[in-house]
């Protein structure tokens, strides 16, 4: 670029160091790599008593991170430089360096480690003549925050890197970290504001081959067409991501995480699907008709439930594979996180609880707060569910539904460590269903998780977490109505029922309750309250607790 200062005047790579970086602001990509593969000998003379040798490594990890396959040849290039001999290097070497680093401590996800380094390159950079790396630092410290869910402080760093690049005249870099910009916006419950950014960013880059960032554009659009329900098009946005990340590497991590969003967008189908052929089975029912309800169609139904299900195991196998090349924690624990919540589908529940331990694990390793939260978010709903089935271990040690809050309870804990409003509200709405297991009379808490989910959730949002609200509201509705009822009869206000009618209503509330505290067994609350089990099992049968297959269960 012509406005461009010079980087290491007269140095032996002068001219590797002008072309890797006029190749990278203006986004050509194939070119770049080509250029890459002519400069075996100029990697090989790299070493402290060359000046500018220090920049190339800098240049070369920012080939890397978009996507040049040569990560082992940066810390190869690294160990030559040893702490004792930079004291000698340039400014511009050295913060290079710290560049490098920064990148290679990124790749293994020391997101923290990686931005101290980038701390120091920009206390530097008034000693610094040629702004690109400055902004790059910016752009990569915003991306370090952004995966620890620090939101709003990622998003200043950004945009100080897209302006910073825009003054250089860059502006393709800066639609590259537009990008970045819109995603934090989707983040932040803002998809309008969101798509609009994106498309800025798209039609700056179409004229150049960076596949990775068009496709982190699709991929972005995918996720904003997940959020709003809108399935069939966040699965073509996911396909199109697939095929620019296929033109740059077939290995490439972001491929995988493409392949985990389309596994959980088809378990989102296929729980659609579900539901309404339960539905549909459940008029059938009703009518005591099952004949004439057309056996066809059923089975399509059903057949095509088996194959979504089916697909979204097959692309999270290729997802896993992808990671484990990379050892990469937080996508691998992702795909865990996704297995264990198609196997909690199913009802294997001690499948699904071995996926949350895992991926919980594999944040704990790294520190990644968000990885280990959404795993307890995971854990609580196995644990759930297994109070909801009556599937109790006997032990004598805490109830599944005492588990489940203890989970939602660190899972909320761990989210609020980050600024990810949509994380901390899915914790909020864990711990208050799980709260709703085992109602006592005092519903506050639930009720304030229900409240401060609301508030951090945006209302345009029809998505699974939507309808996990939705789910907390009328619990709490219900429980009200119980509350409501009691306090009544407590005043002698009956309604114009009968003894017997109140009495009845009453043993509805109390029964259910005593049963779950008794390890559901009809035997023990029969004793307990001193009535037959032949009422107490008609009234659990009567609310749907106990099955004719389980009527003689003591």
């Amino acid at each position: 670029m012509a406005n461009s200062p010079p980087l290491v005047q007269g140095s032996l790579y002068e001219q590797a160091l002008i072309q890797m970086r006029d190749n990278v602001t203006s986004r050509r990509i194939r070119k770049g790599f080509e250029y890459l593969g002519t400069l075996e000998t100029h990697f090989e003379s790299c070493s402290p008593e060359h000046v500018g040798a220090g920049v190339l490594i800098g240049y070369l990890a920012q080939w890397v991170d978009i996507g040049f396959g040569r990560r082992d040849l940066v810390r190869e290039l690294l160990h030559r430089f040893p702490p004792s001999c930079r004291q000698n290097l340039s400014v511009l070497d050295y913060v290079h360096l710290l560049m490098a680093e920064g990148l290679v401590l990124m790749s293994e996800e020391e997101y923290g480690r990686a931005a101290d380094q980038f701390a120091v390159v920009l206390a530097l950079q008034n000693d610094i003549q040629d702004k690109q790396v400055i902004s790059i630092a910016h752009f990569w410290t915003g991306r370090c925050l952004r995966r620890q869910g620090r939101y709003e402080d990622a998003l200043g760093y950004v945009a100080k890197a897209r302006e910073l690049a825009l003054r250089l005249s860059y502006p393709k870099m800066a639609a590259v970290m537009r990008v970045l910009e819109g995603w934090i916006a989707f983040q932040e419950g803002k998809p309008e504001d969101a798509a609009r950014i994106l498309a800025e960013a798209e039609s700056v880059l179409l004229e150049t081959d960076d596949h990775l960032t068009r496709g982190n554009i699709s991929s972005a659009y995918g996720r904003i067409a997940r959020r709003l329900g809108n399935y069939d098009q966040a699965l073509t946005r996911f396909a199109k991501a697939i095929d620019e990340y296929n033109q740059l590497d077939p290995h490439n991590r972001n491929l995988a995480r493409s392949f985990v969003n389309i596994a959980f967008v088809k378990r989102m189908l296929a729980m659609q699907l579900r539901e309404k052929l339960d539905r549909d089975a459940a008029r059938s029912r009703k009518k005591h008709n099952m004949t004439t309800a057309p056996a066809a169609p059923k089975m399509r139904g059903r057949e095509q439930l088996v194959r979504l299900r089916t697909e979204a195991f097959e692309h999270l196998g290729k997802a896993n594979a992808i990671y484990a090349r990379y050892h990469d924690h937080r996508g691998t624990g992702n795909v865990h996180i996704t297995f264990g919540y198609l196997y909690l589908d199913d009802g294997e529940l001690d499948r699904a609880a071995a996926e949350g331990a895992a991926a919980f694990q594999l944040g704990d390793e790294k520190k990644d707060s968000v990885l280990k939260a959404r795993a307890r978010i995971l854990q609580c709903a196995v644990e759930s569910t297994r109070f909801e089935e009556q599937i109790e271990e006997g032990t004598g040690e805490a109830s599944s539904s005492q588990v489940a809050c203890e989970f939602a309870r660190e899972g909320l804990q761990l989210a609020k460590q980050t600024q990810n409003r949509r994380l901390i509200a899915k914790a909020q709405l864990a711990l208050g269903l799980a709260l709703c297991l085992d109602f006592t009379e005092d519903t506050e808490e639930a009720q304030s998780c229900c409240d401060q989910a609301a508030a951090l959730l945006q209302p345009g949002s029809h998505d699974y977490v939507w309808r996990e609200l939705q789910l907390l509201r009328r619990k709490l509705r219900g429980s009200g109505n119980i509350n409501a009822a009691l306090r009544d009869w407590s005043h002698g206000l009956v309604a114009g029922k009968s003894f017997q009618q109140v009495s009845d209503e009453f043993a509805a509330i109390v029964i259910p309750k005593v049963w779950r505290r008794e390890g559901c067994k009809v035997a023990r609350v029969a004793a307990r309250l001193s009535i037959s089990p032949k009422k107490v099992r008609r009234i659990l049968r009567d609310q749907g607790l106990l099955s004719d297959s389980h009527a003689g269960d003591d």
